[in-house]
């Protein structure tokens, strides 16, 4: 008499039950983010700033432009948010469940690393949509001169900010794969910051020197911030944009190259960071943690 051991056959894909494992987490993590206090104060007073900035800066034009500097500037502070938010978010996110053992407690599970990074992206993705669409909505009832009316600048719309989220978080994986500890952030921030200073979101990036032109259209911002303002100011707005025109095209083919670059790369980088993790390495990282911050 012969025993014959069947196997059972998994009904489910693995990869895309962690997937969807992880679509679900990030948006409950996204729920939890939009709804809490603390979130929604920081939410509000951030928009607030902002649109005071955008309100004073209302008050002066720019030569040759058919709109203020306030409504000029609306589509860089949509860009900049975006992608303090989807870098700095996604950065943050890493470094810190690194040091609090989440990401080595996901690795114990099977596809649990993809699961937490889809979930991850996500939120943030939705957080950053959310914020970008309150931004949109008040910025469309302050300042005059915008022109969203129709269906083809909400498509162009939409395609810029899908894009430069993909790319910007896509390098925000990237740089959190990289940095392992959360006091290295300043590392990132500092020049994020520099860069947002020189990449024409608050004032037309012709009256920047040459140079200063050649180091903001070699990163993503630039072209993201050019991308929204076509969708978002009148045609003859290009006029003191470099060329006198929107360039489109070009604003896609960098937005596309960083993304592919990014997602390229990080997936390697991040299946990297989560092999490293163990027990005596996250021990580690605590103790560091803990002389550096007194606690």
């Amino acid at each position: 008499m012969s025993t014959t051991i069947q196997r059972r056959t998994p009904r489910t894909n693995a990869t895309a039950n962690a997937y969807r494992t992880g679509l679900r987490r990030g948006l409950i993590s996204a729920r939890i983010q939009l709804t809490t206090p603390a979130e929604i104060i920081g939410t509000v007073v951030t928009t607030a700033i902002m649109i005071v900035a955008l309100v004073l800066m209302s008050q002066a034009s720019f030569a040759g432009s058919p709109v203020d500097l306030g409504a000029m500037g609306l589509p860089g502070v949509i860009a900049m948010g975006v992608v303090f938010g989807s870098t700095m978010g996604i950065i943050g996110v890493l470094s810190m469940d690194r040091t609090n053992g989440t990401l080595l407690r996901s690795k114990s599970v099977p596809g649990g690393t993809t699961g937490y990074l889809v979930g991850e992206i996500t939120a943030n993705m939705l957080a950053n949509i959310v914020s970008a669409a309150v931004m949109l909505v008040v910025g469309l009832i302050l300042f005059a001169g915008l022109e969203f009316a129709s269906p083809l600048r909400w498509l162009l719309f939409v395609a810029v900010l899908v894009l430069g989220m993909i790319s910007t978080m896509s390098i925000g994986a990237v740089l959190g794969a990289l940095i392992s500890n959360p006091k290295h952030m300043p590392l990132v921030m500092l020049p994020l910051l520099v860069l947002i200073g020189i990449s024409g979101i608050f004032y037309p990036l012709v009256a920047l020197p040459g140079w200063v032109q050649g180091i903001a259209q070699a990163f993503p911002l630039y072209w993201y911030g050019l991308g929204l303002r076509a969708s978002l100011l009148p045609d003859a707005a290009s006029a003191v944009e470099i060329a006198g025109s929107w360039r489109l095209e070009w604003v896609f083919i960098v937005l596309a190259i960083w993304a592919a670059l990014a997602l390229a790369v990080a997936p390697k980088l991040l299946s990297r960071m989560a092999r490293r993790e163990s027990g005596s390495t996250l021990a580690a990282r605590r103790r560091d943690v803990q002389q550096q911050w007194g606690v």
